[in-house]
Parts: structure tokens; C-alpha cells; sequence
């Protein structure tokens, strides 16, 4: 027709520089590529036309990256603990799956350890800084909690013994209620609730300004960068801490035992070596060490977890710390037993 309107032609390109093809089949294959039997265009790699992989992310090529950190569809493959926790509750579902995530973490952050041990590959400078820190937040609080906590175990022993004519034995309440169950408690405590919640909030920052994802397409590994070197000044800071908590304790006894309770030093320390043995000290040590993995290991689990931007690092700051302490408690219970039952007492 004649008032028509038609769009203006464009122009075809011309032959491609090298003489051989046209541009718009070698700029678009897929627009010119022959319809198969069916009718439809060849997907990708299913015809003679060639597909440009993509450029492999270097998270993903990298040896030393463990493998939940990059494959994040590793969830999805489905086991027998996977259809056993499905059918749970969610609160009770979530909980199993912290606990798993947990686990796994630790085991790959040991595995890392090791590893980096034997490749001469640990981060030692990493593992200073974050001892010295722990060390400088916890070590004041730790010496202001063990005055007050010997004196009262001396008051309140020391009370009772002079009703029944045994003021010796203050010095035996101190072996067994400091050096056994109380400086491990007390030292965990402390280092989750100051050292513990400090790394967790720094490791939740990071979390969620990406930086954790950054590391991983890197290709280097934070377990191995980041939470290795934690473990083990987690672990060598606790056995110090216990040391300084027994230690303020039993000088702090002593000294209220012979200023208020008018004792005298043979007594303390004659009662005090009779019931205090090595084995004593040894697994007072250990349980130092446990509980310091324990509560390192939760504060940077809750840290890498973190969501919902500040608001979640408060909460997994407030969670790590309230974890540790249940945690504490039900594994000091379970080391006490297996103490008593491999070591034998002292009899009288």
C-alpha cells in the first residue's frame, strides 16, 4: 500500500575480513544454527557448534580450599542422617545441623593443622596475634576472678572447720574445690566470655562484609588461615590461664587462711599436698585444654555463620557465649567421671 509505513532496511554486513563465513552466522551462531529433527536449535555442545567455557573459578582449582567451603550444593546430596533429620522438628533439625556444621569444621580445621604442620605451612604469625590478644583480654580478669574466688572457698571452709576443731583442712578445699573443678571452669568461662566473644564478633564482621568469600576465591582456605592458628592459641592460652588461676586461688587462700583464719602455713600446705596429687594438676591442665578448644571452636563457628548484617553478630556473639557455657558444664561433668574412674583416689 501506499501510506505504509515500513522500517528502513538495515543493511546486510558484508563478508567477514578473512573472506570465508558471514557476520551475523559467526557474530550469533545460535541465531543461524539448521533446526534438528525435532524443530527446535541444538542446545549448546549438542551440534556442531562450539561453546566458550567458562573461566573456572580459582576457589574451585585451588588444592588447599576444603571442599565445603567451595561447593556450597553439598548439601543438597542426600544420606541417611539427611532424611532422618528431615523428619524432625525445625528447632530440633537446626540444632543437629549446628552440630554437624560444628564437627565438620573442627575436623577440617585439625586436618588442616596437621597438614600445614607437616608442610611447614603454619600460619605462626597469625597464631601469636591471636595469642597475644587472648592473653591480653583475659589475663587481668582472670587474676581479679581468682581473689575473690579462693578467698571465699577459704571463708566459707574455714568457717565450718573451726565449728568442728579441723582448721587444717582449708588448705585440702583448695586442692579439691580449686585445682579440680573450679580454675577449668573459670578459665573457659572467661576466655568465651572476653576472648571468645571478641574473636567471634571479628569473625562475624568479616563474614559479613564478604571477606570470608573473598579468601575463598582466592583460593585460600580460612580454616587453615584463620581458624587452625585459633585452636591451638586457644588451647595454649587456657592451659596458661588455669596455671594463673590455681596459682591467685591457693596464694590468696593462704594468705586470708593466715591473716583471718589465724592458721599456719604447715598446716595449709601439709593438708593441702596430702589430697592435691600430680594426676590432679594433669587433668586440671587438660580440662583447661578442652574447654579452651571448645569454646574457640564455637566463637568461630558462630563468627562464620553469622547473617542479617550487625544485628546477627550480636546475636551469634550472644549465642557463642551462652553455647560455651552449657557446653562447659556438661563436659566437665562427663572428664570428672572418666577421672574418677581411670585414676585411683587417695585413701586415708
Amino acid at each position: 500500500m501506499t501510506g505504509e509505513h515500513r522500517p528502513p532496511r538495515r543493511p546486510s554486513p558484508g563478508p567477514s575480513p578473512s573472506g570465508d563465513g558471514d557476520f551475523f552466522a559467526e557474530t550469533f551462531p545460535g541465531a543461524t544454527a539448521e533446526l534438528d529433527a525435532t524443530g527446535r536449535i541444538p542446545r549448546v555442545g549438542e551440534g556442531p557448534t562450539e561453546s566458550i567455557n567458562p573461566p573456572t573459578s580459582p576457589a574451585i582449582v585451588a588444592p588447599e580450599v576444603a571442599s565445603q567451603w567451595v561447593a556450597p550444593d553439598y548439601r543438597k546430596r542426600t544420606t541417611v542422617g539427611d532424611r532422618f533429620s528431615s523428619a524432625l522438628p525445625g528447632t530440633a533439625r537446626k540444632s543437629l545441623e549446628a552440630v554437624g556444621g560444628l564437627y565438620s569444621m573442627m575436623a577440617a580445621s585439625l586436618y588442616g593443622l596437621g597438614s600445614d604442620l607437616v608442610r611447614r605451612r603454619f600460619q605462626f604469625n597469625e597464631f601469636v596475634e591471636r595469642s597475644w590478644f587472648l592473653v591480653s583480654v583475659a589475663l587481668l580478669p582472670a587474676i581479679l576472678v581468682s581473689i575473690p574466688l579462693g578467698v571465699a572457698i577459704a571463708l566459707q571452709v574455714g568457717a565450718l572447720a573451726a565449728q568442728i576443731g579441723a582448721t587444717s583442712f582449708v588448705g585440702a578445699a583448695d586442692a579439691i574445690g580449686v585445682l579440680r573443678e573450679a580454675s577449668p571452669i573459670v578459665t573457659a568461662l572467661l576466655l568465651a566470655g572476653v576472648g571468645g566473644s571478641a574473636v567471634c564478633a571479628e569473625l562475624g564482621a568479616r563474614t559479613i562484609r564478604e571477606e570470608i568469600d573473598a579468601m575463598i576465591v582466592l583460593g585460600l582456605n580460612p580454616l587453615r588461615r584463620l581458624v587452625a592458628p585459633l585452636m591451638v592459641a586457644g588451647v595454649v592460652v587456657s592451659v596458661f590461664l588455669n596455671f594463673v588461676v590455681v596459682f591467685v586461688s591457693v596464694a590468696s587462700a593462704y594468705i586470708f587462711d593466715l591473716a583471718a583464719l589465724h592458721g599456719t602455713s604447715g598446716s595449709f600446705f601439709g593438708s593441702f599436698t596430702q589430697f592435691a596429687t600430680v594426676a590432679d594438676f594433669v587433668t586440671s591442665e587438660i580440662k583447661a585444654a578442652v574447654f579452651g578448644l571448645v569454646a574457640v571452636m564455637i566463637a568461630a563457628f558462630q563468627g562464620l555463620n553469622a547473617k542479617r548484617g550487625p544485628t546477627g553478630v550480636g546475636e551469634a556473639v550472644n549465642q557463642s557465649v551462652v553455647i560455651t557455657g552449657i557446653v562447659l558444664f556438661a563436659l566437665n561433668l562427663v572428664i570428672t567421671e572418666v577421672f574418677f574412674a581411670v585414676v585411683p583416689q587417695r585413701t586415708f
